[in-house]
């Protein structure tokens, strides 16, 4: 359901069954007389100590979030950068290698974005990037200007440079003492609200409903914005950084490979 209805509601979506759940168990616990715990202002201490801190995990993933949001512009601007030398190349068939080092990085494209969908190994993308090394030697033989070799070499370290800086923030989790405190506190908020004698019972059930949506949605939403290329699990969501314009770099390339020299 989260999936058909998308947008900025997919995450609530996924954490509403949470939130019923909760009062179910509430529902039943009330029926059986296990509300053995009185409920005393240290609740909301204890709400608000659990809110503080997710909002501060929050701000410290944003900063990844933000730094991550860019990098997909920038590989695309690196590879369409290095298909203007070889395209121009290529047209003036000045070098006739260029058009085959075009379609390398083509192929550099399509690797780039099978990485980030699970469908290529880390050590295969490496491969497809060093590929193009193995052409400088024959682009410089046939005739390829120092300035022109200069300039793709600059570019494809910045390539490397942006694809391992993805692998670091894909396998590096924020604080993860941070994460383990944070859902601890959340389950025993929790755990307190269901064990806690609330009256009248109808209030009990809404702010246990209410309380356990927040927590959970939160720690939810840390998640995804620890991870914004999450799309290799397939379990992408709205939160996820856009790779839009890497496939509009691959869709120009190609039609520049069809009209090289």
């Amino acid at each position: 359901m989260a999936r058909r209805f998308g947008g900025k509601w997919s995450l609530a979506l996924r954490v509403v069954p949470w939130a019923l759940l909760a009062v179910g168990i509430k529902f039943v616990l009330h029926r059986l007389g296990w509300e053995v715990i009185s409920l005393s202002p240290l609740f909301s201490g204890l709400l608000a100590a659990t809110v503080f801190l997710l909002g501060f995990m929050i701000t410290g993933v944003l900063t990844d979030y933000k730094e991550s949001e860019k990098i997909p512009g920038e590989i695309a601007s690196g590879l369409e950068a290095m298909g203007d030398e070889l395209w121009v190349l290529s047209r003036s068939k000045a070098v006739p290698e260029a058009r085959i080092a075009l379609g390398k990085v083509v192929r550099l494209g399509d690797a780039v974005m099978d990485w980030f969908y699970g469908r290529l190994p880390t050590p295969g993308l490496h491969d497809a990037l060093n590929d193009i090394s193995a052409s400088y030697p024959v682009l410089e033989a046939g005739g390829m200007p120092a300035n022109y070799l200069a300039r793709l070499r600059q570019e494809q370290a910045g390539l490397r440079r942006l694809l391992i800086r993805v692998q670091v923030i894909r396998e590096t989790h924020f604080v993860s003492s941070g994460y383990a405190i944070a859902q601890l506190m959340a389950g025993l908020l929790v755990a307190g609200l269901l064990l806690a004698r609330i009256e009248p019972m109808r209030e009990g059930h809404f702010f246990v409903g209410l309380i356990t949506f927040l927590v959970v949605y939160l720690i939810r939403l840390i998640g995804d914005l620890d991870d914004p290329f999450e799309y290799e699990s397939g379990s992408g969501g709205p939160d996820e950084v856009s790779l839009q314009p890497i496939e509009d770099a691959r869709d120009r390339l190609r039609k520049r490979v069809e009209t090289a020299g």
